[in-house]
């Protein structure tokens, strides 16, 4: 798992225990080359497979996993949304898949879109603490209804579908 983060790690080890309970998710620290901020779809994407295939390629690794959180603006309206990569190390097969997406307070957007990470704005927004290690920005404005891990563990449960149901799959190119 390519993030030290508890809010990151935690529904990776909540889906791996499910759907692959002979290993043992592992947190890691590994760069994901893109901002601390992602904007945009294709740099959000970029930095959760650059974690995944950094995090496969480490010691004893069978998958590496990165999840990367990002904004998007569309009309001038930002929305909070999440990618998800999934890299096997044994053959390197690429599954990827976003997230729901919230729309952002309008009085966040122009702090992140001028460099500042979405978590800490909205700490300093709703004089909250670490909000992006606990139920996220998703968490704090759906009233707990739904948090950042869940959203991280459906996502994540999606992707691995074609690696569930390989027959189902075969002939779709795998984003080597």
């Amino acid at each position: 798992m390519g993030s030290l983060n508890p809010g990151k790690v935690q529904p990776v080890r909540d889906v791996f225990a499910v759907l692959y309970p002979e290993l043992e998710v592992r947190g890691a620290a590994v760069p994901s080359g893109v901002p601390d901020q992602p904007i945009g779809v294709g740099e959000t994407r970029r930095g959760a497979v650059n974690r995944a295939r950094r995090a496969a390629r480490l010691d004893g690794a069978t998958w590496g996993v990165g999840l990367e959180g990002g904004v998007r603006v569309e009309r001038g309206q930002g929305w909070l949304f999440g990618v998800v990569a999934a890299v096997r190390a044994g053959d390197g097969l690429l599954l990827c898949t976003r997230t729901a997406e919230l729309p952002i307070p309008p009085a966040a957007l122009p702090r992140v879109l001028a460099g500042e990470e979405l978590g800490r704005v909205m700490d300093d927004i709703l004089g909250t603490r670490d909000l992006k290690r606990g139920v996220g920005t998703v968490g704090a404005l759906t009233g707990g209804l739904v948090t950042r891990p869940a959203v991280w563990a459906q996502a994540l449960s999606l992707a691995l579908a074609p690696a569930l149901h390989p027959a189902l799959y075969s002939g779709q190119p795998n984003g080597r």
